[in-house]
């Protein structure tokens, strides 16, 4: 049994990393840290069996914990891991995974000096609407792919830290980094270049800015489009995938996570409505389908840092894969400042 403490019990450590722990099999919630009072005694409240500690530097004098799951802002997560890591302890950072790639290299440093496991909750990979286009593309539905444009537009102001650009990175450093993340897995080729843009206007009491998007263009010749802001009425299609045989179009995001927050996430529904819409030319004519969901679950995150914790099997989301995240991100902030498009190579 592996002893896990998740770092900060806002809403990331609350409803999604102590609750996910809880149901890994060789998993153990051991410790919550947070310095917040309030959230001290509601973490002791929602589990008390956990140690609560004050503050992240008591946690690691407590030789019992062997996992330590950062659900802090973005601008700590590399100081805190090495931190953790040089102490002996494996380390789970929410996404993102950092500020930059040089932060990324040196969490990775940290790892191999001390011989323990790093992996960032990338729980997306496991999202339906992510699955459900991977099969549509391996099924043959769409031909080869050429231009994936994904996003959420919502209107209304981040909450707490997520506001703030020092300690969040910016706007594309939320959900975007699940979109980098999926970018390549799904397009199978290097990336050549980034182009990347904000538009700040003074509406939100925040500095993150209100649009962002990044073009990122791949060796294959794949074009991947991300959108994301917080001052859109009206929402966009979640994907919009174009194949030289089809298109797919899917409304809707993944349904697991108010399912999550009531702490039933396996009874995680689909409004019929999302379902994705797909048409496939086959010998000059159209055939329109619409096709059920594949169902993934975000269980099988922690699940698989139990099983290679406790039983050696291979890790799924490895630090190396989020470090060439990290350096699509370190192209997309070079591009936004200058208003170039910026090469990989």
């Amino acid at each position: 049994m592996v002893n896990a403490a998740v770092v900060g019990y806002g809403y990331s450590g609350r409803a999604y990393q102590s609750y996910l722990i809880g149901l890994a099999e060789g998993l153990r919630l051991h410790a919550i840290s947070t310095r917040d009072e309030g959230r001290q005694a509601e973490a002791k409240e929602n589990h008390p069996d956990a140690k609560i500690y004050p503050d992240f530097d008591a946690l690691l004098t407590d030789d019992d914990v062997d996992l330590i799951v950062l659900a802090t802002p973005h601008d700590v997560h590399c100081d805190q891991a090495v931190k953790a890591m040089d102490a002996g302890k494996h380390l789970v950072t929410d996404k993102i995974m950092c500020m930059n790639a040089s932060e990324a290299e040196e969490m990775i440093a940290a790892r191999d000096r001390n011989n323990v496991l790093l992996s960032v909750f990338h729980n997306r990979r496991w999202d339906w609407d992510y699955l459900t286009v991977r099969k549509a593309i391996d099924d043959g539905l769409l031909g080869e792919p050429y231009l994936f444009k994904v996003g959420i537009m919502r209107y209304g102001s981040p909450r707490g830290w997520r506001g703030d650009l020092a300690q969040s990175g910016g706007i594309l450093f939320d959900w975007p980094a699940h979109f980098v993340d999926q970018a390549l897995l799904l397009a199978g080729a290097p990336v050549e270049s980034v182009y990347c843009d904000v538009i700040f206007r003074d509406h939100w009491p925040i500095d993150i800015g209100n649009y962002g998007t990044m073009l990122i263009r791949f060796a294959n010749g794949i074009r991947y489009q991300i959108e994301i802001g917080n001052l859109s009425a009206i929402a966009i299609p979640r994907w919009f995938v174009a194949g030289d045989l089809g298109t797919l179009s899917k409304s809707g995001l993944d349904p697991q996570e108010p399912f999550l927050r009531l702490g039933l996430i396996e009874d995680a529904k689909e409004p019929p409505e999302d379902r994705a819409r797909v048409v496939t030319y086959r010998n000059g004519d159209p055939e329109e389908r619409i096709i059920d969901s594949v169902k993934g679950s975000w269980k099988d995150y922690y699940q698989n840092i139990s099983d290679v914790l406790n039983q050696g099997a291979e890790l799924i989301v490895t630090p190396e894969q989020v470090l060439k995240t990290m350096r699509v991100y370190d192209a997309a902030m070079a591009a936004a400042e200058s208003g170039q498009t910026v090469s990989l190579n």
